[in-house]
């Protein structure tokens, strides 16, 4: 993924305080990460901000992100898909409550109000 892909530094807003992405399910379930940053890698790779050890995702999977219009998420080319809340999406905007599913993977997504 090229950095041309996503938000430049120059244009992104702060990220507001209290994002927070919850494994439901499988190994992981009830890993609570806070999405700090305006761009966190999800995956099984060492180059991902948030490593999995789950066959069913890619390397490099999905990205949880913040930009000017708010939170979204965005496949990174998986071999499985990023679905939300049962669609399979590409790059789509994300609402408190949404369900992400990355492989046998399930997410759940807290946002600030």
């Amino acid at each position: 993924m090229s950095a041309a892909a996503k938000t430049s530094p120059a244009e992104a807003a702060p990220v507001p305080p209290g994002a927070v992405v919850l494994v439901k399910s499988g190994f992981y379930e009830g890993l609570e990460v806070c999405v700090d940053r305006d761009w966190l890698v999800i995956g099984r790779g060492r180059s991902a901000d948030l490593i999995l050890a789950e066959p069913t995702i890619s390397r490099a999977h999905a990205a949880v992100g913040y930009d000017a219009e708010g939170f979204f998420v965005q496949d990174l080319g998986s071999t499985n898909g990023t679905m939300v809340n049962g669609a399979k999406v590409q790059r789509t905007g994300l609402k408190n409550g949404d369900q992400i599913q990355m492989g046998k993977l399930a997410l759940g997504v807290t946002l600030p109000a």
